[in-house]
């Protein structure tokens, strides 16, 4: 074998080990991208995805008022945190109230996700059941903010209701938002339900 096919059998060699090493390289980089977006990024993404489809941003110690408004009744409760009860009803009478009924409200309220959402135009309202709403919850907080949940009618397999946040409001549309049916129960109670319960020792 010559010197100029060594040379060439050289070259090749040269450019085989070049070309082996960039593919490596490249390998290990798209490994490290994979590892991070898929790895590292997963359970952020997750975060970003559960809080976009968090109902509200507050904590359940942040409410201090919460108004039920249910066929034309007004249900009214303020945090008192006395030992009897941390909860007082003020609407329609006043007197201490179930601390497990408004607890089970406020958890739905705090914790609750929509399970599905979706834009509509705001004329579309009275398909939802949202131009006359089943009940409107209202939750001030002890900053004074105050936030919305506007209940319309069971979705068609009787699993989910819709519901509206005002604040997501655009003009000329409608966010329909799929909440979980547990706030139809939550919501809907007799005025002995709401009330303070004595337990027998």
């Amino acid at each position: 074998m010559g010197d100029f096919s060594r040379l060439k059998l050289k070259i090749g060699a040269m450019k085989l080990q070049r070309t082996t090493l960039l593919l490596l390289v490249s390998a290990i980089l798209l490994g490290g991208f994979v590892y991070v977006y898929e790895i590292q990024g997963a359970p952020k993404r997750e975060a970003a995805k559960a809080k976009k489809q968090q109902l509200f941003s507050f904590e359940e110690d942040q409410i201090q008022t919460l108004t039920i408004y249910r066929d034309q009744q007004t249900w009214e409760f303020e945090r008192v945190d006395k030992q009897k009860s941390p909860w007082q009803m003020k609407q329609p009478q006043d007197a201490p109230a179930s601390d497990a009924a408004i607890s089970f409200l406020t958890n739905l309220l705090v914790n609750g996700i929509n399970s599905r959402s979706f834009t509509v135009s705001s004329q579309q309202r009275q398909e939802y059941g949202l131009d006359q709403p089943s009940a409107t919850v209202v939750v001030e907080l002890k900053n004074q903010e105050i936030h919305q949940l506007i209940l319309g009618k069971p979705d068609f397999n009787g699993n989910s209701i819709y519901a509206e946040n005002p604040q997501r409001r655009t003009p000329g549309k409608l966010e329909v938002l799929l909440v979980s049916i547990d706030f139809e129960y939550a919501v809907n109670r007799q005025q002995s339900e709401w009330l303070y319960q004595e337990t027998s020792k």
